[in-house]
């Protein structure tokens, strides 16, 4: 593949249908562009934090308005590199931030979701897509099916961390985001062979899910390893960082070339890494790690969504045969249809194995109707269906019609449910009463106490000549350890408690903030360097980040 086709980018030229790759544009236009793009992503985000909604529906939004301004150029990915330059990053990400425990916790609802649902979306959405469009192929259909199936739990994420939900719906969706793009992605594949090829068996595609499925893990495992290996040795930020970069290539590519699920693999390698981030990473390169890959996947998800709004000028061109109304009457159809399959999942799939199992009643008891509407109308769509849109081949059979239906059922499901949500909340009455998630915090925080404590008192005995700080360090731990008690007696919510670390909170910061100014004011005289100032002020941080919460 050439740099040009790396790059993934098309540039329309002189009229409408002509196409000019980025090799034959001047560079200075192709950077200028991209340079844009990401500028407008940042700004419609920074407008969307101050606003209170989740990024991801202003830049949608954004991206929609922004396709239609007169004279812009007509931007098109090419398809063959989305998968291998979008995706990989999201999934990894997915997979490292992933909690093994919950999932284990949940495992039974979110395979319910993450499988079942997104299984009964494709095909259904597919019939309905069969149904209204007679000439479209069945698996051009299951193909849209399979695109729009996986929804996205950034948007709901955002508005739930917002808002304070109870954690198990949070880790359902969050479960439910990790293992549905690996099926839907799955079924997708599968789908696209038999609409470019012709058809295919399904035994053979039953047998070759399972190994490409096993295989797909087992590499992606195999990655995880060397990359957790290499970031060890290594121990230096900036490369290890480099490196957790490159591990969803490295598990992508050689899964894909292999026969074996690429998607699925790249999942395994990121759960691997993330489960061993706290033994294998330093302190240091988890704290810049995280900052790296939130810029990393903060530019993709804006890339992705800006450029769908460029494209659909060229999209709608190519949808010429359809009429406005009829290109309406379908995309209301088809996003009515994948909100109604996750409504009509949802509940069935609640209740009624609770009410023919009592282990499973016994061991999960039954949720409230207001929860369990809540996730209902949480499936907004994002950037995983806008990339599987776009990485369709060129001469896919009905592309544009395709790709027109995911950005409808994007934009009706990440804007429509995603803003209305909050209502929702506050009209089911839902709120976050602490709980389970509060009570592990301070009993962590607690036991963490105990053992510094513990060890100021072996230090006592080593370094006798340093007992004034042992013994400052031992009345703080001190300290802190009668706070979690108290919490834990009190409960996470004790106002005065609360109250106690708010002052405590403010006292620090105060203290952080004199030295931040006397060091800034050092360095505006020129009696320190700017290296040394960023090296105390970096100090500095580290300690605010320390502070508890």
């Amino acid at each position: 593949m050439t740099a040009a086709g790396l790059l993934g980018l098309a540039w329309a030229g002189a009229g409408p249908g002509h196409a000019v790759s980025l090799a034959e544009a001047k560079a200075s236009d192709s950077i200028e562009l991209l340079l844009a793009l990401l500028l407008a992503a940042t700004g419609l985000a920074i407008v969307a934090r101050k606003i209170g909604i989740p990024y991801p529906i202003l830049l949608v939004l954004g991206g929609l308005l922004i396709g239609f301004i007169p004279g812009l150029p007509s931007v098109q990915l090419a398809p063959d590199v989305v998968f291998l330059l979008f995706l990989p990053p999201i999934l990894f990400a997915a997979g490292y931030f992933t909690s093994i425990r919950d999932l284990r916790k949940n495992l039974r609802a979110i395979l319910l979701l993450a499988v079942g649902l997104v299984l009964f979306t494709t095909f259904l959405v597919g019939a309905v897509a069969k149904l209204l469009v007679p000439d479209m192929a069945w698996a051009v259909a299951l193909t849209l099916g399979a695109i729009v199936s996986p929804p996205d739990a950034v948007a709901a994420s955002a508005v739930f961390q917002r808002l304070g939900v109870p954690r198990r719906i949070v880790t359902i969706l969050e479960g439910e985001s990790l293992l549905n793009d690996a099926t839907a992605l799955v079924a997708y594949r599968f789908a696209v062979v038999a609409a470019t090829v012709g058809g295919f068996s399904i035994v053979d595609a039953g047998s070759t899910f399972l190994i490409a499925s096993v295989g797909g893990i087992a590499l992606g495992l195999a990655f995880g390893l060397a990359t957790t290996w290499a970031v060890r040795r290594v121990n230096d930020p900036v490369f290890s960082i480099v490196i957790t970069f490159l591990a969803p290539l490295l598990a992508y590519l050689p899964a894909t070339a292999a026969g074996l699920s690429g998607v699925l693999a790249t999942v395994a390698a990121g759960v691997y890494v993330g489960r061993k981030a706290p033994r294998h990473m330093s302190s240091e390169v988890r704290l810049t790690g995280v900052a790296a890959w939130q810029i990393l996947l903060f530019l993709i998800n804006g890339s992705v969504f800006i450029l769908i709004g460029l494209q659909l000028p060229t999209v709608l061109e190519g949808l010429s045969g359809y009429s406005p109304q009829s290109l309406l009457a379908l995309a209301i159809a088809v996003s009515a249809v994948t909100i109604l399959c996750r409504i009509l999942w949802v509940f069935p799939a609640t209740y009624i194995p609770r009410r023919l199992s009592a282990k499973i009643r016994e061991r999960e008891p039954e949720p409230p109707v207001r929860h369990v509407a809540l996730v209902s109308w949480a499936g907004m769509r994002g950037v995983v269906s806008l990339a599987a849109a776009l990485a369709l081949p060129i001469d896919f059979p009905d592309r544009n019609l395709v790709v027109f239906l995911t950005f409808a059922v994007i934009l009706a499901t990440l804007v429509g449910q995603g803003l209305t949500l909050p209502f929702l909340i506050s009209r089911l009455g839902i709120e976050d009463r602490g709980g389970l998630a509060g009570q592990e915090e301070a009993y962590a925080r607690l036991v963490a106490a105990e053992s510094a404590i513990v060890r100021l008192d072996e230090l006592a005995a080593e370094v006798p000549d340093h007992l004034e700080l042992i013994q400052n360090l031992r009345s703080n731990y001190q300290h802190r350890t009668q706070h979690e008690l108290q919490r834990k007696h009190d409960g996470e919510h004790d106002e005065e408690s609360e109250q106690e670390l708010i002052e405590h909170r403010r006292i620090r910061s105060a203290v952080l903030d004199a030295e931040r100014e006397s060091l800034l004011t050092l360095r505006e005289r020129g009696a320190i360097s700017e290296e040394v100032h960023r090296v105390v002020e970096r100090d500095l941080d580290l300690e605010e980040l320390r502070m508890e919460v």
